[in-house]
């Protein structure tokens, strides 16, 4: 399972990475009001409304596919082996 968290731990630092710098970008209208989670500043270009979607699919990535890595494939492994009624150590 330290595979597993390790996936997981990797998504979550490098998509939040990722969204930290793209909300640093468009939203942090100055460093004296709210930052990462302000409004998003108005954008026109092609590039600004490609970063606003990536900002958005980061951030779910990271939620996402931590909680899918730490959680959901675990669980599933753990419920397959109960089924089918293997040991959780092999002999």
């Amino acid at each position: 399972m330290a595979d597993e968290f390790a996936k997981g731990l990797g998504i979550l630092v490098t998509a939040g990475l990722a969204w930290m710098t793209l909300a640093g970008w468009y939203n942090t209208p100055s460093f004296e009001g709210a930052q990462l989670t302000g409004a998003t500043t108005a954008s026109g270009t092609m590039y600004d409304q490609l970063g606003l979607v990536l900002k958005d699919a980061f951030f779910w990535f990271a939620i996402l596919g931590a909680i899918t890595f730490w959680v959901l494939i675990p669980a599933y492994k753990k419920a397959t082996e109960a089924y089918r009624g293997e040991p959780e150590i092999p002999e």
